[in-house]
C-alpha cells in the first residue's frame, strides 16, 4: 500500500507541482507542432529559384531570347493572366525580368527562373554581376552568351572579351564560392560519363566495366569556368542570306562551327543554332543546364551537327575525333593551344584611337581605317582570334579593300560634315569653273564678242562672221529652221547656202548674173539687220519649240 500511495502521490504531486509550468510546456510543444507543419507546406509550395546571366546580343534579341524560353504564345492562349506578364528592364546596363518554367500540362510550375541581362563586355559592369554569385546562388545559374549570324566574323572576339570578363568575376569572389564553383565543376564533369546522370535527368549508362567515369579527353574542360556555360547563335536564317549574296559554301559554314566547338570544349559549354520563326531545343537545353525537368513528359535532348541551321552540342558530347571529321585539314589542337594564349591576355586590353572613348570623336579618317590593324596588332601570337578572323572575313571589308583603303573607311556610319562649311567649299569650286569657262571662252574667240560686227565684217568678210560661235552651237542643237515668205515655205540653212554659193560664185565669175544679185544683196544688206535676222529665226525656233 505504501508503495502504490508513493507511486500515486508521486505522480499527483508532479501533477500539481508543474502546475501552470506543464501547461506552458504543453501550449509551447503544440506550437512548435503547428509551426512545423506551416514551414514544411511553405517549403514544399515554395518554388526552386534558378538564374541565368545572360551577356550579349541586343536589348530585341535578349527579348527574343526571353519569348522563346517563357512561351509567350501559348501562355497567352492559356493563362488568363497574361497581361500581367513581367516586363523586360534590359535597355540600360544590368537588365532583369523573371519567368515560370511550367509542366508539359502547362498548370504546374516546376521552377522560377531569373535572368540578369547585359549587352556589353564593359570591365565597369564587373562589380554588378558579382553580387549575384553567392555559395547559395552558384549551383543554381547557368551562363548564356548570346551570337548572331548577321555577323559571324566576330564571334570569337565577342567570345573572347565575355570570358575574360567572367573571368575577372570569378576571381574576385571568396573562398567559399570558389569551393562551390569547384564542386559544381566535378558534378558537370561526370555528366554523361557513366554512372551519373546525363544532362536531360535520364540515367547515363556505364561505359567502362568498373562503372567509373571516363575521364575527359584531350582539350576538355581545361578552362573550366566555374559556372556552366552555353553558347546561343541566333537568327540561324541568315545563313541563307550569306550564302546567296556573300558566296558562303558549305566550307565556310563548317569552319565557323570547328572553330566554335573546339573553343567551348575547353569550358565544358553546349552550343546551339536558334531560328525565331521555328521551334528548336532551345528551353530544353536550357532548362536541363539547370536541373529543371518535367514531371510528366520525358524531353530527351539529342545533339545535331549535320542540319547546319539546326546544330545542337550538348556538353560532354564532343571531343577532338568528332570535330576533325566535320571538315578535313582542320588543325584543332593549334586551335585550343590558340585559345589558351587569347585567354592569357589582361582585361580590358588596351585600345588605341578608338571611337568613341574618353569623350573624344574619331575625325581622322585613317585612325578608322586602321582599327582593324590595331586589334590585330593586341592579339598574341598564334591567337585563335586572328586565326579564326582569317578563316571567316567580313565581306564589307574585303569590298572597301578592294575599293581602296586609302580612299574608304571600314566604318558602316559616315560623320556628316557642317552644312555651313560644305556651302562654303562649294561656292569656291562653283567659282572656280566660272572663272575658268570665262578663260576659255576669251581664248577661244580672241575677244571677237566685243568687237563691232563691221570690224568683224572687214576682217573675216565671210557670211559665218556674222554668226557668233554659241548661236552656230544653238542652231546646231535646234535642228534646220523654216519660215514662210509670201506664201513659199523656205529653209533658213537652205537659204544660207545658197547665199554662200552665191557669193562663191560671185569671187570666180565677176561678171556672171549670179555675181551681180549676189552683190547687189550684199550691198543692200546692212550688218545689223543680217544680225536681227538670224536672230529672230533663232527666237522663233524656241518659240516653236517650247
Amino acid at each position: 500500500m505504501a508503495g502504490n500511495t508513493n507511486r500515486y502521490s508521486s505522480y499527483t504531486t508532479a501533477s500539481v507541482g508543474s502546475g501552470s509550468d506543464g501547461k506552458n510546456g504543453e501550449k509551447a510543444e503544440k506550437k512548435d507542432l503547428w509551426s512545423s507543419m506551416l514551414d514544411g507546406v511553405a517549403s514544399a509550395k515554395r518554388l526552386p529559384e534558378k538564374n541565368i546571366i545572360l551577356l550579349g546580343g541586343t536589348v530585341d534579341s535578349q527579348r527574343e531570347f526571353f519569348e522563346s524560353l517563357s512561351n509567350n504564345e501559348l501562355r497567352r492562349t492559356i493563362d488568363r493572366n497574361a497581361s500581367r506578364m513581367p516586363p523586360v528592364a534590359n535597355s540600360f546596363a544590368l537588365g532583369y525580368t523573371y519567368y515560370d518554367v511550367l509542366d508539359a500540362d502547362q498548370e504546374d510550375t516546376l521552377a522560377r527562373i531569373s535572368l540578369y541581362t547585359l549587352t556589353n563586355p564593359s570591365p565597369t559592369f564587373a562589380t554588378l554581376l558579382k553580387p549575384l554569385l553567392t555559395p547559395q546562388t552558384i549551383p543554381n545559374t547557368l551562363i548564356v552568351i548570346l551570337l548572331d549570324w548577321s555577323q559571324p566574323w566576330k564571334w570569337m572576339r565577342q567570345l573572347r572579351e565575355w570570358i575574360l570578363l567572367l573571368r575577372t568575376v570569378l576571381i574576385s569572389l571568396s573562398h567559399e564560392c570558389m569551393a562551390t564553383m569547384e564542386e559544381v565543376m566535378l558534378s558537370w564533369r561526370d555528366r554523361g560519363r557513366g554512372g551519373g546522370t546525363n544532362l536531360d535527368g535520364t540515367t547515363a549508362l556505364p561505359v567502362a566495366d568498373d562503372g567509373v567515369a571516363l575521364p575527359p579527353g584531350p582539350g576538355e574542360w581545361e578552362d573550366a569556368l566555374g559556372i556552366p556555360l552555353c553558347v546561343v547563335a541566333q537568327n540561324a536564317e541568315k545563313m541563307e542570306y550569306l550564302e546567296k549574296t556573300q558566296g558562303w559554301k558549305e566550307e565556310e559554314f563548317d569552319v565557323v562551327l570547328q572553330f566554335m566547338r573546339t573553343v567551348l570544349l575547353r569550358h565544358g559549354a553546349s552550343l546551339i543554332y536558334t531560328t525565331p520563326s521555328l521551334p528548336s531545343q532551345l528551353p530544353s537545353l536550357i532548362h536541363s543546364s539547370l536541373g529543371i525537368h518535367s514531371l510528366l513528359k520525358k524531353q530527351p535532348l539529342k545533339h545535331n551537327v549535320i542540319d547546319r541551321d539546326k546544330i545542337v552540342v550538348p556538353p560532354n558530347w564532343d571531343s577532338w575525333g568528332k570535330i576533325r571529321v566535320l571538315r578535313e585539314g582542320f588543325d584543332v589542337e593549334r586551335v585550343s593551344n590558340g585559345w589558351t594564349a587569347d585567354l592569357d591576355q589582361p582585361f580590358p586590353q588596351p585600345q588605341q584611337n578608338r571611337n568613341g572613348e574618353n569623350g573624344e570623336t574619331n575625325g581622322d579618317r585613317g585612325e578608322a581605317i586602321h582599327e582593324e590593324e590595331q586589334e590585330e596588332d593586341n592579339d598574341p601570337q598564334g591567337s585563335t582570334v586572328r586565326l579564326y578572323e582569317l578563316s571567316v572575313q567580313d565581306p564589307t571589308m574585303d569590298a572597301l579593300q578592294m575599293a581602296g583603303r586609302d580612299t574608304h573607311s571600314t566604318e558602316l556610319e559616315v560623320k556628316t560634315e557642317d552644312t555651313q562649311v560644305f556651302l562654303g567649299k562649294q561656292l569656291k569650286a562653283l567659282e572656280g569653273f566660272k572663272k575658268q569657262n570665262d578663260d576659255s571662252f576669251t581664248q577661244d574667240f580672241g575677244g571677237s564678242r566685243h568687237k563691232p560686227f563691221k570690224k568683224i565684217e572687214e576682217d573675216e568678210g565671210t557670211l559665218d562672221s556674222y554668226m557668233r560661235p554659241t548661236e552656230a552651237k544653238v542652231l546646231e542643237h535646234i535642228g534646220p529652221v523654216q519660215f514662210n515668205m509670201g506664201g513659199i515655205q523656205i529653209d533658213a540653212d537652205d537659204m544660207v547656202q545658197r547665199l554662200k554659193d552665191r557669193q562663191a560664185y560671185g569671187s570666180s565669175e565677176p561678171g556672171s548674173p549670179t555675181d551681180e544679185l549676189g552683190a547687189e544683196s550684199t550691198a543692200q544688206m546692212d550688218t545689223e539687220n543680217l544680225q536681227a535676222f538670224f536672230q529672230g529665226l533663232m527666237n522663233r525656233k524656241s518659240g516653236t519649240g517650247k
